[in-house]
């Protein structure tokens, strides 16, 4: 079943002084892929929050799930340093997440089932007896995938996951990324690849603090833009 429609109008989000959005308006169609790109700190990472209900904003944000019944989301942030000495290995992390039981306990046989998948399609499969404390930042970003996935996402945000990751890494998450997106599900995706955009991406939102551009890939992500885009990054641009 599809991954649901999201129609975002008037999202403003100020923290203290400081004004993060203002009157942010667009739409995501359900079931595709889509990407938000535009200037470092111009507020991409802070909408995709607000769409996750972690951050204060106003204004309106509306899902449409398929028959009006709430999906699964998953989410996947930039890397994040895990505390190197805790004492549990991949497995571990992976029960914890998957089930209301102590990280020593074996997960339930549906719960394994659903560990074994993510890691094999994040390619974690032989190495989920290391500890988190040795993982390597493209080894840890996999797993915060692999976490996304259970259970299976109906929504999936993802805020520039391919960090860390070598090109074997990239490749792979590509391919999930598009196996996904066949198989239903709605794609938010925080990226700074203008190649990979162009490539994937259904429709794309151009953010800094307001709405720059919104629109089908092919039409709004335009050469114009893209001059525009990487004649500006020395001035911080990142999409």
């Amino acid at each position: 079943m599809p991954g649901p429609a999201i129609h975002v109008d008037n999202l403003s989000l100020q923290l203290g002084a400081h004004r993060v959005l203002a009157s942010i308006q667009f739409s995501i169609a359900a079931g595709s892929l889509h990407c938000f790109i535009g200037p470092n700190g111009g507020g991409k990472t802070s909408t995709a929050r607000c769409l996750l209900g972690q951050m204060p904003h106003t204004g309106t944000i509306r899902f449409e799930w398929f028959n009006g019944n709430k999906g699964n989301i998953g989410y996947v942030p930039q890397l994040i340093e895990m505390e190197r000495t805790l004492p549990l290995t991949i497995d571990n992390f992976m029960t914890v997440i998957s089930q209301d039981k102590p990280a020593f306990m074996s997960p339930k046989k549906e719960a394994k089932a659903a560990i074994d998948h993510a890691l094999d399609r994040v390619g974690l499969t032989a190495k989920r007896s290391l500890m988190l404390g040795s993982l390597s930042g493209g080894e840890r970003q996999r797993l915060l995938f692999a976490q996304a996935l259970i259970p299976n996402p109906d929504l999936l945000v993802l805020d520039e996951p391919m960090t860390s990751l070598d090109e074997g890494g990239s490749r792979l998450f590509e391919q999930l990324i598009g196996e996904l997106n066949r198989e239903g599900t709605t794609v938010l995706w925080i990226n700074h690849d203008l190649d990979q955009v162009a490539r994937l991406a259904d429709n794309i939102t151009v953010i800094d603090k307001v709405v720059l551009a919104h629109g089908p890939t092919a039409t709004t992500l335009t050469a114009d833009m893209q001059r525009g885009v990487f004649h500006s990054q020395d001035n911080g641009w990142a999409v």
